[in-house]
């Protein structure tokens, strides 16, 4: 019941462009013009490697430590043309390459009819420039995607809060006296560790430096710490229940609430080689315990263990420190399958939209978000934001709409969707997969996804006429994830060497 996408290091990525000028895979220039078109929101992020199987499958995302801050890029407004219903055309649609959807429907069906899918497979190929569908099959029909859902995730909340909001964590005077609380904002990005150029995401080392001084600056050495993780409200468990996969998703977590264990980078927790990480039943406290650890280091005594409280009535903050942007998280997200960010995302885009930051008020906020950007939400269901559970439903469709929005020159909002796709045998889930002298690798750029017995892939990839094509392949009831995903890799390179 768990997702198997693959772990993580602490290791700094560099821009695709970067890693396709050193390699010596015949046809990755390509790349280079979609990651241009890409922009303008595209960020620096982290490799991920691959994690040992554990009996019930593989760490469903990991790598959130802190990269570069996103940077505008610039566009190529000639490379990828307005979509969707109505919307203005800057670019005619360009005459149809010889073999066209005919030459491509013959490739993929003989791929799509391999057992190794299991018994239901669905598909979606769609021009983005242009918007029109090339090949589909059951391309409506409600799918459990697994993790592919993270990119309707990544889509709501860069609609609902902007690629540039960033999440507060905050220190406030407490409504008793000498009390200071921490006050919790839903950051996934908050660490307790030394990471990362500052100010790329949300620090309690920084925050407690700028604590102290606020405190000694009033000429006070001694103070009694509460916390505040009432933003969010519902359950904190994942309705799969307790898994190393994803920490009670609560307000005020740090370093996702991973225990014994750091990062070949001493970033968050974690060991990109041994499987999933345990983790904490009890982030908060924990997250306001090293808080006060911190504090004490640097000469502001704590007393007493630290406790639920709110801060003093229009108190003004003592300290604040902030998230890494909307987008570096979403891309983030997508490069790792991260499951704590696409929760926290989630529950933001229910803030933004007026719901309760829980599971129920973000899958609301998330359905109407995607309603507003004009896509076919029939038969949908986000239960929840990470796809770890099997009551989500989502159609090759829905995606390939999503990601041609994304592509949309007059959606550059929504650009992350694209830049933080895995780069297939480079990035993230899927660094080794059409990977190495694969005529695929460094073109195919997609969000993995699975669960037992479901498989999905969903993405970007630029065909031989140099058209950007969005798909998605959904498929339930493979025998197994290894001969599933050698199937989908396969699919993906076919659309990659379309006429």
């Amino acid at each position: 019941m768990c997702d198997r996408e693959r772990g993580w290091s602490e290791v700094p990525l560099v821009k695709t462009w970067q890693l396709i000028a050193g390699s010596a895979v015949a046809g990755l220039a390509l790349s280079v013009a979609v990651a241009a078109a890409a922009g303008p929101w595209d960020s620096g992020q982290r490799k991920a490697e691959r994690d040992s199987a554990a009996s019930w499958g593989r760490t469903g995302g990991a790598d959130h430590g802190a990269g570069p801050l996103p940077q505008a890029a610039p566009s190529a407004p000639g490379v990828l043309g307005a979509i969707g219903p109505g919307a203005p055309r800057t670019l005619p649609a360009a005459p149809e390459p010889a073999g066209g959807s005919e030459g491509l429907a013959a490739a993929l069906k003989p791929l799509l009819a391999d057992p190794a899918l299991g018994t239901a497979r669905t598909a979606s190929v769609v021009d983005t420039a242009t918007g029109q569908v090339l090949f589909e099959t059951g391309a409506r029909e409600p799918m459990t995607p697994a993790s592919t859902v993270k990119i309707a995730t990544a889509a709501a909340a860069l609609a609902a809060l902007g690629p540039e909001h960033r999440i507060r964590t905050t220190v406030a005077p407490g409504a008793g006296p000498g009390q200071i609380v921490l006050v919790g904002g839903g950051d996934p990005s908050l660490t307790a560790k030394k990471k990362g150029p500052a100010g790329s995401g949300g620090s309690l080392i920084v925050l407690a430096a700028d604590t102290a001084r606020a405190l000694k600056a009033a000429g006070t050495d001694t103070v009694t710490l509460g916390y505040d993780d009432s933003l969010y409200t519902g359950p904190v468990r994942h309705p799969i229940g307790d898994n190393p996969n994803i920490a009670p998703v609560t307000a005020l977590t740090a370093d996702e609430g991973r225990l014994g264990g750091t990062s070949q980078a001493g970033g968050s927790g974690g060991d990109s080689t041994s499987g999933p990480v345990e983790r904490t039943e009890t982030p908060s406290e924990d997250a306001a315990r090293a808080f006060g650890t911190l504090l004490a280091e640097r000469g502001i005594k704590v007393t007493g263990e630290p406790a639920r409280a709110k801060a003093a009535a229009g108190a003004q903050p003592l300290a604040v420190t902030l998230s890494t942007p909307v987008a570096g998280l979403v891309e983030r997200m997508l490069t790792n399958s991260d499951n704590d960010i696409a929760e926290a995302l989630a529950r933001h885009t229910a803030l933004a939209s007026g719901q309760p930051a829980s599971f129920e008020g973000a899958e609301k906020a998330v359905t109407a978000r995607l309603a507003a950007l004009g896509v076919d939400v029939a038969g949908a269901r986000f239960a929840d934001g990470s796809g770890l559970g099997r009551a989500d439903r989502v159609s090759a469709g829905l995606l390939t709409g999503l990601l041609t929005k994304a592509a949309d020159p007059q959606r550059p909002e929504l650009r992350p969707v694209l830049t933080g796709l895995p780069v297939a045998g480079f990035t993230g889930t899927l660094r080794a997969r059409n990977a190495g002298t694969s005529p695929a690798a460094g073109l195919i750029r997609a969000k993995t996804g699975t669960l037992t017995g479901v498989n999905s892939l969903a993405g970007t990839v630029v065909d031989r006429s140099g058209r950007l094509l969005a798909f998605a392949f959904l498929t339930a009831n493979s025998p197994g994830p290894e001969g599933a995903e050698r199937a989908l890799d396969k699919l993906a390179a076919a659309v990659a060497a379309t006429p």
